[in-house]
């Protein structure tokens, strides 16, 4: 009776590849802390897919005094699981509000994580460059500014140390309103680094393209050194689950204009979402409507992050 359950239960299994297209040992039911559901994605990762945004919290290492985020543990073992029901296999760790300027939890994370993953840190300008050069030898590769009145970082900031880590081959993560990166623009394209912006730059809805924040960011992509990722559609989407289809209409717009300069992440573990925990594979699966092309869906998860973050060269 076992043996019959055992090989019945793989049976299920590989039914589930096959619909999926992913190998049977890649594909099975998998409960993942901070993730609604327990079923695979449809959508099957390439090799080397990135996850570009993601955040590790653990306890033993103290919030920021000002913290006005403080989820629950959501250590490197769990993102694991994450990556075993998803299908990628390389990511990116970015240090959360919650510590302020101390990277201590992200580079904890990517020491466990390993060669598979990289970093984003936050630093003030009071940064040393001896301790740039550490962190880029631990695998950071560019610093975050949320620019909101509680960050350390503050606008003053950019240019500075836009300047500094440029030299690293870094570049400077943006994650504030869409009101702020409009009236910053000029700003913006004086950097000499490359820019990344989080969560499509945060259109408003239902303005969407209109939004002008799109055109903002489509000005600094065809500059040539700005990238988005299409991440987190559950922040400024009000159609909401399962299809945020608002955002649709955005994560197009960009693929169309600029698959090259493109990335996806998943936000895990979704720390704006409270309690309301998304499922990651349906997540994952919008990518199926953002970017039909399967040539150009590869290339936002591979390639183009691979080339950013320096996957595939030493750390």
């Amino acid at each position: 009776m076992i043996a019959r359950r055992d090989f019945l239960k793989g049976a299920s299994v590989a039914a589930m590849a096959a619909v999926a297209g992913l190998p049977a040992t890649d594909v099975h039911a998998q409960s993942v802390p901070w993730s609604a559901g327990t079923e695979p994605p449809k959508l099957k990762a390439p090799p080397n897919a990135c996850d570009c945004h993601m955040h590790i919290y653990n306890s033993r290492f103290p919030a920021a005094p000002n913290a006005a985020l403080r989820p629950g543990d959501a250590h490197a073992e769990d993102y694991r699981l994450f990556q075993k029901r998803i299908g990628t296999t390389r990511n990116v760790i970015v240090t959360p509000s919650t510590y302020g300027t101390d990277n201590s939890c992200t580079l904890d994370a990517l020491a466990t994580l390993g060669v598979t993953a990289r970093a984003v840190a936050v630093v003030d300008t009071s940064v040393t460059d001896a301790e740039l050069t550490r962190l880029n030898g631990l695998g950071v590769r560019g610093i975050r500014f949320m620019l909101n009145p509680s960050s350390p970082t503050t606008v003053a900031m950019l240019e500075p140390l836009s300047k500094r880590v440029n030299d690293l081959g870094w570049h400077v993560q943006i994650s504030t309103t869409a009101k702020q990166i409009v009236a910053i623009e000029d700003l913006l394209m004086r950097l000499p680094s490359p820019i990344m912006f989080d969560h499509f730059a945060h259109p408003g809805q239902p303005a969407g393209i209109d939004d002008p924040v799109f055109a903002t960011v489509r000005r600094l992509i065809d500059k040539g050194r700005s990238w988005v990722k299409l991440s987190a559609p559950y922040i400024d989407s009000k159609v909401g689950p399962p299809t945020y289809a608002d955002v649709t209409p955005v994560a197009q717009a960009y693929v169309k204009a600029a698959p090259e300069r493109m990335v996806w992440a998943s936000d895990w573990p979704h720390p704006s979402q409270g309690d309301n925990h998304p499922d990651d594979a349906i997540l994952f699966d919008l990518l199926a409507q953002w970017i039909p092309d399967e040539t150009a869906r590869n290339r936002i998860l591979v390639q183009n992050p691979e080339a950013f973050y320096g996957f595939g060269k030493p750390a």
